[in-house]
C-alpha cells in the first residue's frame, strides 16, 4: 500500500502549469474560481402550466405577532437549485414559544408545517408547496457535560457550531465529513461519516425531545418511546420537531495522516485484513478515480490513526484555505477528460505536499516526522469551494448502500451506467456503514457507501439524463440487496422505492398513526405518503 511518487515536483508543475494555460484563459480562471454573489437561482423541473410557479396559494391570515417572518409567500429551494416551491411562508424559530406558537398557527388554519435547516437535502424534503416551513438554524443552544462526555443541542445548531464549542478538548463522535449540516437535518436522515467505528448519527444519542403537531413534548430514546425514536431518527421530518438531543462526543484525538493508492478491486481485502480490525484507525475514506485512464478503477484511501502526541500544540480550528483554487479544481475538472485527468493527477500527487500538518510537538520538527491533525479537524469543513455562479448547471449528491460482498460488481455497473450516459461524474467516495436499526433504514446489514457527486445541466435534456442514469442505477443497487439514500432528488418510482425500502408502506402508516392530521409533510411526502401499508 505504499503511494506512487513522481519523479519530481518541478515535473508535476510544469505540467499541470501547461496543461492549464493550454485550456483555459484568465478570463476563464476568474469564471471558473469566482466567489458566487448569491444563491443560485435554476429554473424549476416541472414549471406550473398554470403560471404559479412563483406563488403560493396564499390567503392573508391575521398571525400572532411574535412570529418572526423571514418571507411571506414567495419561493424556497435547495441545494440542488432545482426545486423552487411555492410556499406559505417562513417562520424563523428562536425559542420553544416560537415553536408552539407557529403550530397553533398552522392548526387553526390549516396549514401544513415543514421543517427546515440547511435545505441541502435534493428532493425537497424540508417544504411542500404552500406549506409553512419553519426555519430553525436560529435555535442552536448547546452545553457539554465534560464529566460524561454528554452535549445536549437544539436542533438548529450546525455541527461547525458544535466542533467550534467542542475545540480542542473534545470531537464530534459521528456526523457527515462535512460541518455545514443541522443536527436536525443530520437525524432525520440518520447521516454517517468518516468514523467506522462510530457508525451514524442515531448510534450516538442518549435521548432527545420532539415536540408533536399538538405542541406537547415527548422525550425519545432507544428505551424510552422506542418506537417514535427509531422512526424519527431517518424519519425525514414527518413525525414532529427535534427540540434538543443528549449526543456523545468523544476526546479530540490526534492523528497520523495518510494517504495510498490501490487498485479499487482490491479495497475489499485490504479493509478486511488491515483497516476494519486496526483498532487506532479512527477515520478513513476512499476516493476512486473520475480521470477517464484509470476511471472507476484506482482508489485514494486517505486514513487517520490515533498517535501518542505528548506535549503536542494543538492550534485554533480555521476554516479551509485556498477557497478560489479549491473551486477552480473542481469546476476546471467538468470541462472534459484532459481537465479531469488533471484533477486526478493533482488530487495523487500535488495535493499531499499541499496538506495542512497542524498539530506540533513541542520540540523541533524532524524530515520526514509525520503529519499531524486533531479529529475536528478532517470534519471542520463548510465546503464553500463547491459554491459558484456558473449558469445551467448545477452538482447533485447521490448515494448507495451495497453489501460488502458485492462492491466490486456495483462499481463495475457503475462505471457501465456513468459511462453509457456519458454522466459527468466529479467525484465518487467510499465508506463504511454499519448494519442499522432505526425503523426507515438505508443498511439493513453492514455495508459499503458510494457517494457520488455528479454535475448536470439544468434545462430538460439534463434532468432527463440524470433521472435516467439514477434509476438505472437504482435498479443495479435492488438487484444486489442494496438501497439507495432517500434525502436527494426524487427520480425514483413508488415501484422502486418499495423494491429498495420493503417496510416504506408501514412507515408511512406510522407517520398517520403518529400525526394523524398530517401537519407534517415535505414534497417527498406528498410524492410516495400514498404508497400503502400492510
Amino acid at each position: 500500500m505504499k503511494p506512487k511518487k513522481p519523479n519530481t515536483l518541478r515535473t508535476i508543475f510544469i505540467a499541470v502549469v501547461l496543461a492549464v494555460t493550454v485550456f483555459v484563459t484568465g478570463r476563464k480562471v476568474d469564471e471558473l474560481s469566482a466567489d458566487p454573489l448569491a444563491e443560485k437561482d435554476c429554473p424549476p423541473t416541472n414549471p406550473d402550466p398554470a403560471g404559479n410557479a412563483t406563488q403560493a396559494n396564499r390567503i392573508e391570515i391575521k398571525a400572532p405577532p411574535t412570529l418572526i417572518w423571514e418571507q411571506k409567500s414567495g419561493t424556497l429551494n435547495d441545494a440542488s437549485c432545482l426545486n423552487r416551491t411555492p410556499v406559505y411562508g417562513v417562520v424563523r424559530i428562536l425559542t420553544e414559544e416560537h415553536l408552539k406558537t407557529a403550530l397553533t398557527f398552522a392548526r387553526e388554519n390549516e396549514l401544513k408545517v415543514s421543517i427546515a435547516g440547511v435545505r441541502h437535502s435534493m428532493g425537497g424534503h424540508t417544504f411542500a408547496k404552500n406549506a409553512l416551513v419553519l426555519d430553525m438554524t436560529a435555535f442552536r443552544a448547546m452545553k457539554l457535560d465534560e464529566a460524561s462526555k454528554v452535549l445536549t443541542v437544539q436542533s438548529g445548531a450546525t455541527w461547525h457550531d458544535i466542533q467550534s464549542y467542542l475545540h480542542p478538548k473534545f470531537a464530534v463522535k459521528a456526523m457527515q465529513s462535512t460541518d455545514i449540516f443541522t443536527v436536525g437535518g443530520s437525524i432525520a436522515v440518520n447521516a454517517h461519516g468518516m468514523d467506522h467505528q462510530a457508525g451514524s448519527v442515531g448510534r450516538t444519542i442518549r435521548s432527545m425531545r420532539l415536540m408533536l403537531a399538538d405542541g406537547s413534548v415527548q422525550t425519545l430514546s432507544k428505551t424510552e418511546n422506542a418506537e417514535l425514536f427509531n422512526l424519527v431518527v431517518g424519519g425525514y421530518g414527518l413525525f414532529g420537531i427535534v427540540l434538543d438531543v443528549e449526543l456523545d462526543v468523544t476526546d479530540n484525538a490526534i492523528y497520523t495522516t495518510g494517504r495510498s493508492i490501490i487498485d479499487g478491486k482490491d479495497f475489499v481485502e485490504v479493509f478486511n485484513k488491515e483497516l476494519v480490525n486496526d483498532p487506532k484507525l479512527g477515520l478513513f475514506y476512499g476516493h476512486l478515480s473520475t480521470a477517464p485512464q484509470s476511471f472507476l478503477q484506482e482508489m485514494i484511501l486517505y486514513t487517520y490513526t490515533q498517535t501518542n502526541a505528548p506535549g503536542a500544540t494543538v492550534p485554533p480550528l480555521e476554516e479551509v484555505a485556498s477557497t478560489k483554487l479549491r473551486r477552480f479544481v473542481i469546476n476546471f475538472s467538468k470541462l472534459g477528460d484532459v481537465p479531469m485527468r488533471i484533477k486526478w493527477f493533482a488530487e495523487k500527487y500535488i495535493e499531499p505536499k499541499m496538506e495542512a500538518c497542524t498539530v506540533t510537538r513541542n520540540q523541533a520538527m524532524k524530515d520526514g516526522e509525520a503529519c499531524l491533525v486533531t479529529r475536528n479537524e478532517p470534519m471542520h469543513d463548510s465546503v464553500k469551494y463547491l459554491k459558484n455562479s456558473l449558469p445551467g448547471e448545477t452538482d447533485i449528491l447521490q448515494e448507495y448502500f451495497i453489501p460488502r460482498g458485492q462492491f466490486n460488481t456495483f462499481v463495475a455497473g457503475l462505471r457501465e451506467v456513468m459511462n453509457a450516459n456519458d454522466a459527468n461524474l466529479l467525484n465518487a467516495s467510499v465508506r463504511v456503514v454499519h448494519a442499522e436499526d432505526n425503523f426507515l433504514t438505508y443498511a439493513p446489514a453492514d455495508a459499503f457507501s458510494v457517494v457520488l457527486y455528479l454535475n448536470q445541466t439544468t434545462d430538460t435534456a439534463g434532468n432527463a439524463k440524470m433521472q435516467k442514469v439514477t434509476s438505472e442505477l437504482i435498479d443495479l443497487t435492488t438487484k444486489l440487496k442494496g438501497r439507495f439514500f432517500l434525502p436527494y432528488q426524487l427520480h425514483y418510482t413508488p415501484q422502486q422505492l418499495q423494491a429498495a425500502y420493503p417496510q416504506i408502506g408501514e412507515f408511512f402508516a406510522a407517520k398517520r398513526r403518529f400525526d394523524p392530521t398530517l401537519m407534517f409533510t415535505n414534497t417527498f411526502y406528498e410524492k410516495y405518503g400514498l404508497i400503502p401499508g400492510p
